[in-house]
Parts: structure tokens; C-alpha cells; sequence
């Protein structure tokens, strides 16, 4: 039997409650398309892994880790989630995780890995595009499309202040205090805060009105760990993987890449977003 490493279980907050009108994360808007309340953002739930992967892999997952996730079922706020992960077989250097919440109900599956991140689990997924003449949300996106480059600064308040206010699930102490790397590292939301956000500004133009969500994501880092506390400058470059749907949403999967100063890839974000058909006036 294969041997099963355990987080604790930890009451994940759904930070985003308050983001209006239209947004998933907001109670009102998930309950009309379906949902039992504002749904805790994927990135939460990520942020959950990496004590566990660093006694799998040790501190260089931070370095050269990868951690791929495809949601299942969504959680709303304060709901108990655990995190699995298998064991590190001889030989190998990628393993399965998953999380379920208290109650058993599977909250996403995926793997972890040091090293090749190219049989991961959304990088196995046959990224078939669909026919662009069936979309009207995504109408506009194209498989390839530049999504724009974005200079950036890696501020720390935002990761700061949800660490005081026990925001960050399962905390590492690294992303408020000094880390194997000397200043504080980004834990997962906050890389997605700088990668995806940046995406979203050449992305969000093109889309239709809708609701969106994550439906899977993925953090790969190359030449890792994403510094934070130095005023540490990066590069975010971004483009469309696929555009394709499914019954109830149009589905589009983006790159995200982080460069440093000296032009090496430090970490890549993979996001898979879902826009619900039921949100959408071009579907009514």
C-alpha cells in the first residue's frame, strides 16, 4: 500500500467574499448559477501544499518544484479542507495529491514534482481547441495570443497582512519572516496576485460579459523560489494555450511566465479559466 502524507485540516477563507457584484466569490451571484455560496478561490486552497511538499521534496521544491491542480468540487468560506500527497517512490520524482474536505467530498486532484514538470497533471491534457465559430464569450481569443509583457515590483503588504490575519492556509513562516533565501518567499496567492492579475489586464478586454472561475491551475517554478521583500523587480510575459468549452461554460487555458533582473524564468502559473454560459447575457 502506498504510503499517504497528511496536512492538517484547515478552515480556508474565502478572502474574496467582498468582491461585488458578479463574482463568483460573492454569495448572492454563486447561489443564482448553481453554487452554495461564494466559492474559496482555488489559489486558497493551493496554498495548502507546499509544507507537505517541502517534506516530500525538501526546500528546493521552491526552487524547482511543480504543483498542478484540477478542481472538483468547489468549498465556500471557513469549510475544513486536508491536504494528501503519496509518497516519494525510488526513482521517481513526481507524486499524487489531492484534497477532501472534512466530510470526505474530493476538492481537487493533481501531482507535485522536483525537476520535469512535463507529465504533470494539466500539461497531460489534451489541449484540443474547440471550433472558434461555436464561442461567444471567448469569441475574441485566440490559441497563441500575447496577452502583453508587464514589468512589475514584488511588494510584500498584501501577503504580509494576510499572513497577521491568519488569511494564508497552513502558513509557512518563510512568507512573513527570512527563509532558507535570506528575505521572505510568495506563497502561491501571491504569485497568482502578480501573474494572473497582470494576464487578466491584456486578457479581461476580450471577454464577454460573464462570471468566471478556476477550473485547475498550476505553479511550475524553474529557477525559483519568487523573492519577495527587496524591492525584487520581475518580467511577466503571457499568452493564450487554448480556447474550447464545455456544456455549461467557455473555457480558456493561459501562461503566465515571471522573469528576474537577470532575464531567468523563476516561475510559470498555468490557469485554466471557466466562463459560466448561465452568467452570460449572450447566452440568454
Amino acid at each position: 500500500m502506498t504510503e499517504v502524507i497528511t496536512g492538517p485540516f484547515w478552515a480556508a477563507r474565502n478572502w474574496n467574499i467582498n468582491d461585488g457584484e458578479g463574482s463568483i466569490h460573492d454569495d448572492e451571484t454563486a447561489a443564482e448559477l448553481g453554487f452554495r455560496g461564494g466559492t474559496v478561490a482555488g489559489d486558497i486552497h493551493m496554498n495548502q501544499f507546499p509544507p507537505v511538499l517541502v517534506k516530500i521534496f525538501g526546500n528546493e521544491w521552491f526552487e524547482r518544484g511543480n504543483l498542478s491542480l484540477n478542481f472538483k468540487n468547489a468549498t465556500v468560506d471557513l469549510e475544513k479542507v486536508q491536504v494528501f500527497a503519496e509518497a516519494l517512490k525510488p526513482g521517481e520524482n513526481q507524486v499524487n495529491v489531492w484534497m477532501e474536505r472534512d466530510d470526505g467530498l474530493l476538492v481537487c486532484t493533481g501531482t507535485a514534482a522536483l525537476g520535469d514538470h512535463s507529465k504533470s497533471e494539466l500539461r497531460r491534457l489534451d489541449y484540443r481547441p474547440c471550433d472558434p465559430e461555436e464561442l461567444r464569450i471567448l469569441k475574441k481569443v485566440k490559441p497563441g495570443m500575447r496577452l502583453g509583457t508587464y514589468d512589475i515590483v514584488a511588494t510584500t503588504d498584501k501577503q504580509f497582512e494576510r499572513y497577521d490575519n491568519n488569511l494564508i492556509s497552513d502558513p509557512m513562516t518563510w512568507y512573513k519572516t527570512s527563509s532558507p533565501w535570506g528575505d521572505p518567499i510568495a506563497a502561491p496567492c501571491t504569485i497568482l496576485e502578480f501573474l494572473w492579475a497582470n494576464a487578466m489586464k491584456g486578457l479581461g478586454p476580450l471577454v464577454g460579459e460573464s462570471t468566471g472561475l478556476f477550473g485547475a491551475m498550476e505553479i511550475g517554478y524553474t529557477n525559483g523560489p519568487f523573492i519577495m521583500g527587496r524591492g525584487e523587480k520581475y518580467r511577466i510575459e503571457c499568452e493564450v494555450v487554448c480556447v474550447s468549452q464545455s456544456p455549461k461554460t467557455e473555457i480558456v487555458w493561459y501562461d503566465s511566465h515571471a522573469f528576474n533582473e537577470s532575464g531567468d524564468l523563476v516561475v510559470t502559473l498555468r490557469i485554466q479559466s471557466r466562463a459560466m454560459k448561465a452568467s452570460s447575457p449572450l447566452y440568454q
